[in-house]
């Protein structure tokens, strides 16, 4: 109930049922006078009705509430007002009160029995004039019961359900308020969850473009410098031969432009220089060729299968792993001929590189690193990042083969 139909009830109950009270104790005094007749058992029946009005409702609100409480306050009540329509057929006139209280305060469903038993205390005394000796006069009171209490039970009815439809309404608001503090709730937790999801692609990224990073520095700039190095270093070795001199030179800057060539590609993620003008088997050919003249090792290039274009990023693992491998066998595995395979297979297409070398024992290097240093370990995440596998074969003293193999997807295919 709102704050004006609190204000409204109050009024109501507070006030209506003393000020008829009061108005009928002035009118039975009148009444009783004019016939030379006592007005005090009125007077005191009216006193206490006040009086049990005054103890058990205005003064104890806290008593409203309870159900138990209220069905006493209305029976003691009622059978106050029944003993005086029976004295006095006017004080029907409260039952206006008796009325209001049994809505107020009854709970359903002892307030339909409560409102009926009001408006039969009414109507009888609406009926106090008939004879109810008689069949006729019985009717007629019988009549007069039932056109009091059928209206005034249905009006009770009718109001109970448009209390239930209230508090169904109530319910189903409690609920949308519920549903809608959860619903913000889930969407203040979803735009958090979002923001944590973008921070974490974010950092993904950052982490991804460092390791492809990673990866081109070691493929071009590393391998450029260790060569760099090497050349100026058996420059140094050449003593009084100036054109061994002038020979380790050239090759050093021919190694330098086309390291700083392949960084500036690095940065701007193009495709490696050697897969801009030839295919990956003519590609896989050139870088041989230049590291066979480079390292005085002989490469021999073989091509399986029927060659066919692969998408840019296989392509590009597969020149860097073959680039990777070449530089492991200079660095590490004195090798006297060296094979690389391409071979297009019907599912995959499959890089073999294989030395003669002193070999090592993968073992050692741990169940992620299967190679010494960085460059395996960037190999693998190469191949794998394509949905590819990468195995080393070595054992000391027997060489070592590489097998790198990717999914032979087409160029310009999704999958």
């Amino acid at each position: 109930m709102d704050g004006a139909g609190a204000g409204r009830s109050s009024v109501v109950t507070g006030v209506v049922p003393y000020t008829l009270l009061a108005v009928l104790a002035v009118v039975t005094v009148a009444v009783r006078r004019s016939f030379g007749q006592s007005p005090v058992p009125e007077l005191v029946l009216c006193a206490l009705a006040a009086a049990w009005i005054l103890g058990v409702y205005t003064l104890r609100p806290g008593w409203r509430s309870s159900p138990r409480v209220m069905t006493v306050f209305c029976a003691v009540l009622l059978g106050i007002f029944a003993v005086l329509v029976a004295r006095a057929p006017w004080f029907g006139f409260f039952s206006p009160a008796a009325y209001v209280f049994a809505f107020r305060v009854l709970p359903w469903p002892g307030r339909q029995a409560g409102v009926a038993a009001v408006a039969i205390v009414a109507g009888t005394a609406q009926a106090y004039a008939v004879d109810r000796s008689t069949a006729v006069g019985l009717l007629t009171y019988a009549a007069v019961l039932a056109a009091n209490v059928i209206p005034m039970c249905s009006f009770a009815w009718f109001a109970r359900r448009g209390e239930l439809r209230n508090e169904e309404r109530m319910r189903a608001l409690d609920e949308a308020r519920d549903a809608n503090r959860r619903l913000r709730a889930a969407s203040a937790e979803n735009a958090a969850l979002q923001e944590q999801l973008v921070a974490q692609a974010r950092a993904a990224g950052v982490h991804d473009e460092r390791q492809r990073m990673a990866r081109e520095i070691h493929d071009t700039l590393a391998q450029g410098l260790t060569g760099i190095i090497s050349q100026l270093r058996a420059a140094e070795h050449a003593g009084d031969d100036p054109a061994e001199w002038r020979r380790h030179v050239a090759v050093a800057t021919g190694l330098a432009r086309e390291s700083l060539s392949e960084a500036r590609r690095s940065v701007h993620a193009l495709r490696p220089e050697p897969l801009r003008t030839a295919r990956l088997g003519e590609a896989l050919a050139g870088v041989a060729g230049r590291w066979s003249a480079l390292h005085a090792i002989p490469v021999r290039v073989t091509t399986t299968g029927t060659a066919r274009p692969l998408r840019p990023e296989a392509e590009v693992a597969l020149l860097r792993a073959a680039q990777e491998a070449l530089a492991n066998v200079a660095k590490h595995a004195r090798a006297t001929r060296v094979g690389v395979t391409l071979s297009y297979l019907d599912q995959e297409v499959a890089l073999d590189v294989r030395d003669d070398g002193g070999g090592f024992d993968p073992a050692r290097l741990g169940p992620r690193a299967t190679g010494p240093g960085f460059g395996l370990v960037a190999m693998r995440q190469r191949i794998e990042g394509l949905a590819g596998t990468l195995q080393v074969e070595s054992e000391p003293g027997t060489g070592t083969g590489i097998s790198a193999r990717v999914p032979a997807a087409r160029a310009g295919s999704s999958g």
